[in-house]
């Protein structure tokens, strides 16, 4: 099956929701014990906006708010914010393009955390930019409860974002994340001591960061650049190069032209 647009119109025709509905009816038959589930979660919804309401307000609910209460949050959300459910359209096929283990454009929304504590966090940063700040930080206390990914609601990230595995990522209160990044688990977009202010990390478009990786302090990563696993990056990384060390270096070009998409881990040392 041909892989949606991203850029495909989500009005009127839906190619993303069209796929993931059809897969959905090809899961009941091949696995009929998830049935009750996926009907629940994507073939009783009126559309992606309301999966993704009904799918987070299972994961998020909890003994101090309600699985109804938290879908009509997000289900407000999205109803005011058409741009919450391209993000999240754009989010899903990054994954469904970039991540190997991902076969079908349903698995982000129905199994994988690092998309669902995302869409999460759109919906913190909602809240936040509302002056509903108290919400906002309920939402992240659960996504980092329950998903293992905490993304401060001030911090600021794009669009085509794809967080394979996100196991204790950590995105601080004044980042930003450009469009179309890729990052792995254990990464931290962090500061570097007390101060106030802006201070964490701007990453631009396009850019890979690897597992493990640190980006500390208010400096610039420049857009489609590389950072190596393990890499503890201090200083600003011009565009379009690879950064590996502890601290990181400029060890060589970035290896091709959307590091983000083609997801090559692999150093290419200059000589």
């Amino acid at each position: 099956m041909a892989q949606p647009s991203v850029s495909a119109s989500v009005t009127g025709i839906d190619p993303v929701w069209s796929q993931i509905t059809e897969e959905a009816h090809k899961m009941c038959v091949d696995e009929p014990r998830l049935a009750g589930l996926v009907h629940a979660s994507v073939l009783t919804r009126r559309n992606f906006e309301d999966a993704l309401s009904y799918r987070l307000g299972q994961k998020l609910a909890s003994g101090e708010m309600t699985e109804g209460l938290v879908r009509e949050i997000f289900a407000e959300a999205h109803a005011a914010d058409p741009k919450l459910g391209r993000a999240a359209r754009a989010d899903a096929v990054a994954v469904y393009e970039r991540d190997p283990a991902c076969h079908r454009l349903i698995q982000p929304l129905m199994f994988f955390k690092g998309f669902q504590a995302l869409q999460a966090y759109r919906i913190a940063r909602r809240l936040w930019e509302q002056g509903r700040c108290d919400m906002a930080y309920f939402l992240q206390m659960r996504t980092s409860e329950v998903f293992g990914v905490d993304i401060h609601p001030g911090a600021r990230v794009g669009q085509g974002i794809m967080i394979d595995h996100a196991h204790s990522v950590v995105i601080g209160e004044t980042a930003v994340v450009g469009d179309n990044v890729s990052m792995l688990h254990s990464v931290t977009l962090g500061g570097t001591g007390k101060e106030d202010g802006d201070r964490h990390p701007k990453i631009g478009d396009g850019v890979l960061i690897g597992a493990g990786a640190a980006v500390l302090g208010n400096i610039t990563v420049g857009h489609c650049s590389r950072i190596a696993a393990g890499s503890v990056v201090l200083e600003p990384v011009p565009p379009c190069k690879t950064v590996a060390g502890v601290p990181a270096r400029i060890v060589g070009e970035a290896g091709c032209d959307q590091p983000a998409q083609s997801m090559n881990h692999l150093l290419e040392y200059d000589a």
